[in-house]
């Protein structure tokens, strides 16, 4: 994959940020790039203290929600959350139930199975829920595009309160309160909450209108940090910007989880390898959450909440088990659909031109194609849609890359569409298969209205220039302020000029491992997947790399992880 590097330009603001708030120059720099420009917000950013997370009744409707709940709780009438069938949704499930379940009132959950069901509120579910004696329904990463739904369950008798943080469909008319942060009549600061964390907010609305009724007079409130991790959990795998109360709430949850997991999280985090006192933002996205996802990418999620919900660490223990079965037989599924698109394409080939990529294939598996197009985007840097065909109807999920709004697209091709929602990034979609060729071809004339040939290639990011002077234990002490990393808050990536290598060898089957030295300071660096660039041994190269610390045997040393690499002497990939 060819890639340019795009470094930010060093700001004008930096040096007087930098004497502000009395910080080096190289983090004022990322501050800067990470879009905090003022001493407030550097205090903001580097300690994100849970006293500074947002009024939960900013947000739109939320004084209607807690309303409606509370008479829900003073008559004891049942209530029961439902949920979608991914991690943020699940995590957001769980963190209601053991609010209500502290409570001592009667809740129950439902989530739909993705692969009858699908997405949202369904007729078939909501007449059960009503059947079993439901009195109040509150939705968790679910319901904004589910009014006729809403309207249902309403003529079943049921009150019903949504929480969604999807974007708001263009005919919204709401029949009951609908907290969602993209509302465009909502004074809440913060827009990118995941459905976990909205569920928080109203958790804490919540406690904050039972104590003023004098609700916790005779019994203990319910301490809200200990479903911290539960939000860091979801928040993390649902990808939203790790920025604002994102940050707030994900920094808090893994300072949970450093010191105490809840049994269901600790089981899985076992079978995982994860040491509690180091998990990462990573660990979370890429380990944990995918063995939490595995039972509703195959079916139901429902072990999903009750493993997150039980207090008996045998019980635990015995879904994780399941789980991490589960995750393997996802795992194979999902490789042999990537195995087989990829066939196809090496026998076709990909146009140069082309700005969309579209796979359809009869009876693939539903419950993986996000994740399979998710790596064709990454792969093939385009945005894709992997589609499984069953009865002339072709439903499935869809990724993109910077510059092309998914969501944007499906909503202006509508009419072709059965149904769609989504993100950005992000979008699922069902359509008749009859529809396909047009569908096909005015996605690609939209990508094309959109996307540019240099939008086609992958770009890195780079924050900006550093010396290997600079990269010392003491630099990266400070570095680590900036943590946690993820999406709208990425790594620090540094570009190193005209470095010496010293020392160049392979590492297992395709790992560059490299010593190098510039003005006196030498510094250990590895390459993952980057073994094609050896022998560099003399040779004087540019280096794209985030520092870290490599610790062993109880000694740390400075060691540069490389993105990427170039002969300093030769054509380069900076524009």
């Amino acid at each position: 994959m060819i890639k340019v590097w795009k470094r930010t330009p060093p700001s004008p603001l930096a040096k007087t940020l930098s004497l502000e708030a009395a910080l080096p120059l190289l983090l004022a720099q990322l501050l800067i790039n990470r879009g905090v420009k003022q001493v407030d917000g550097v205090r903001a950013f580097l300690s994100p203290k849970l006293a500074l997370i947002a009024n939960p009744m900013e947000l739109k409707d939320m004084d209607q929600a807690v309303a409606m709940i509370l008479r829900a709780i003073e008559n004891r009438e049942r209530i029961t959350i439902y949920g979608d069938f991914d991690a943020d949704g699940v995590t957001a499930t769980a963190l209601l139930v053991r609010f209500f379940s502290h409570l001592e009132l009667p809740v129950s959950y439902y989530i739909p199975n993705r692969l009858v069901e699908g997405y949202g509120l369904n007729e078939e579910a909501l007449r059960r829920i009503a059947e079993e004696g439901t009195g109040l329904l509150i939705t968790v990463d679910c319901g904004i595009s589910n009014m006729g739904e809403v309207a249902l369950a309403r003529d079943l008798g049921m009150d019903v309160v949504v929480t969604d943080h999807h974007q708001v469909p263009e005919d919204f008319a709401p029949l009951c309160p609908v907290v969602n942060p993209h509302r465009p009549d909502s004074l809440f600061p913060f827009k990118n909450l995941a459905g976990v964390g909205l569920a928080f907010f109203l958790a804490v609305a919540l406690r904050a209108a039972l104590r003023q009724k004098g609700w916790f007079m005779g019994q203990p409130e319910p301490d809200l940090r200990t479903v911290l991790d539960l939000v860091a959990l979801g928040t993390v795998a649902d990808m939203v910007p790790l920025q604002g109360q994102n940050r707030i709430l994900v920094t808090a949850g893994l300072e949970r989880m450093h010191h105490s997991f809840c049994p269901g999280l600790e089981a899985i985090a076992t079978m995982a390898s994860i040491v509690p006192a180091e998990i990462t933002p990573y660990d979370i996205a890429f380990r944990i959450a995918p063995r939490l996802n595995a039972s509703g990418r195959l079916g139901s999620a429902e072990m999903c909440v009750a493993v997150l919900t039980t207090d008996h660490v045998e019980t635990a223990r015995a879904m994780a088990a399941q789980l991490e079965a589960m995750n393997r037989d996802r795992q194979s599924i999902e490789r042999g659909i990537f195995e087989h698109i990829e066939s196809e394409l090496s026998s076709k080939g990909i146009s140069d031109d082309r700005r969309t990529l579209i796979f359809c294939g009869h009876g693939w598996h539903r419950g993986v194609l996000g994740i399979v197009a998710s790596k064709l985007a990454e792969k093939y840097h385009r945005p894709v849609l992997v589609l499984s065909v069953q009865d002339g109807l072709a439903v499935g999920s869809g990724r993109s890359i910077p510059g092309f709004n998914l969501y944007e697209a499906l909503r202006r091709l509508r009419p072709l569409l059965k149904r769609f929602g989504g993100h950005q990034h992000a979008a699922g979609l069902a359509l008749e298969l009859s529809h396909m060729k047009e569908f096909s071809e005015q996605l690609e004339t939209l990508a094309r209205e959109r996307l540019s040939p240099e939008d086609l290639v992958r770009a890195v990011e780079i924050d900006g220039g550093a010396s290997l002077e600079e990269m010392t234990i003491e630099t990266l002490g400070l570095l680590k302020a900036l943590e946690p990393f993820g999406p709208g808050n990425p790594e620090p990536l540094l570009l190193a000029r005209s470095v010496q290598v010293i020392e160049s060898r392979v590492v297992g089957d395709k790992h560059l491992k490299l010593k190098v030295r510039q003005n006196g300071a030498a510094v250990e660096a590895i390459g993952f997947g980057l073994s094609e660039h050896h022998s560099l041994l003399g040779k004087r190269v540019n280096l794209v790399f985030t520092p870290e610390i490599d610790r062993w045997q109880g000694l740390e040393k400075v060691q540069l992880r490389l993105v990427d690499l170039e002969l300093a002497d030769g054509p380069t990939k900076l524009t």
